[in-house]
């Protein structure tokens, strides 16, 4: 709980510095800040499932970009607008996530993180080879960004403010539901699912619930993301997404919800200034990743958090 607050104070903090600031740097350090909030509520919708229900998955990128090429070809081929599209986006990441799980809450845990990074493979693979629709390697270019009645949101900073609000939006929903007595029966489940099994608990049923509430977030954030770049191409589907995603959580604190915020403020960071220096930013990602598994699994701030206090008792001892 002490986690959460912590998180929580944290990511009111972030809101209220990144408004402030969004208006006044250049556009695109404004765009950098808007790519934060979008990584955030897609590290966030991962936390519901990683760390609060204990399913790590390494295809969480399928409903970030499939919500993306659904709005992109509502707008571009069917000529609906930003509500219309935008809704069909999310609906179509939540039934995607509903009919997937319906066999993947079947797999063990170490089975089922394979079967998510084949289930984002197929989508990649179906985006790649359908020409027609979804434009193939060279995606869907051309999507305008959102206009709700009179008000636009074409500009840098329109579009800053825009990604903020449904930021705090989403934000807000995800807290109420993972300290609601649903998700405190989604970290037993984490923690000991046999046990909830015994108390009576339905766990499939937390679980299917729970994906989908995953997986429609992930499609919010994917739909903001494509029309940050007026684009939407297969790699917004590849497993590089899904591990960026993964590394997200893992720098921040897993099962704290806020935590993943700031792994994604970090990461969007940690990505400008190494591809500064390099063409192979990947790959030094790629090595603290494998380091951050390996010796910090539930996420740097905790193993950190970990670290001082283990000091301050030995200072204090």
């Amino acid at each position: 709980m002490a986690d959460n607050r912590w998180g929580l104070w944290s990511a009111i903090a972030f809101v209220l510095i990144a408004a402030a600031i969004g208006g006044m740097i250049p556009p695109y350090d404004t765009g950098l800040l808007t790519q934060m909030l979008i990584y955030g509520i897609f590290a966030m919708s991962l936390d519901v499932l990683h760390g609060y229900t204990g399913m790590p998955s390494l295809g969480h990128a399928a409903y970030f970009g499939l919500a993306a090429y659904v709005a992109a070809i509502c707008s571009l081929k069917l000529g609906w607008g930003f509500e219309a599209a935008g809704a069909a986006g999310i609906a179509a990441s939540a039934l995607a996530a509903a009919l997937f799980h319906l066999l993947a809450l079947r797999t063990a845990h170490s089975y089922y993180l394979m079967i998510t990074l084949a289930f984002s493979q197929v989508l990649w693979s179906l985006a790649v080879s359908w020409t027609d629709v979804t434009g193939g390697d060279n995606g869907l270019p051309g999507v305008l960004r959102p206009q709700i009645g009179s008000w636009s949101f074409g500009s840098t900073i329109a579009y800053f403010y825009f990604a903020l609000a449904v930021f705090v939006v989403s934000a807000a929903m995800l807290y109420v539901f993972v300290t609601s007595p649903f998700g405190y029966a989604l970290r037993g489940i984490r923690d000991n699912e046999m046990r909830m099994r015994a108390l009576g608990y339905h766990v499939w049923a937390y679980k299917y619930l729970a994906s989908i509430v995953s997986a429609a977030f992930a499609g919010v954030a994917g739909e903001l993301y494509m029309y940050l770049n007026n684009f939407v191409s297969p790699s917004a589907l590849s497993v590089t997404v899904s591990a960026q995603v993964l590394m997200m959580i893992l720098v921040g604190a897993a099962g704290t919800l806020f935590g993943p915020v700031l792994g994604a403020g970090v990461f969007v960071i940690l990505q400008y200034v190494l591809s500064t220096y390099t063409d192979r930013w990947l790959f030094v990602i790629g090595v603290i990743y494998v380091l951050l598994a390996l010796y910090a699994p539930q996420g740097a701030l905790i193993y950190l958090r970990d670290r001082l206090k283990a000091r301050q008792r030995r200072s204090a001892g």
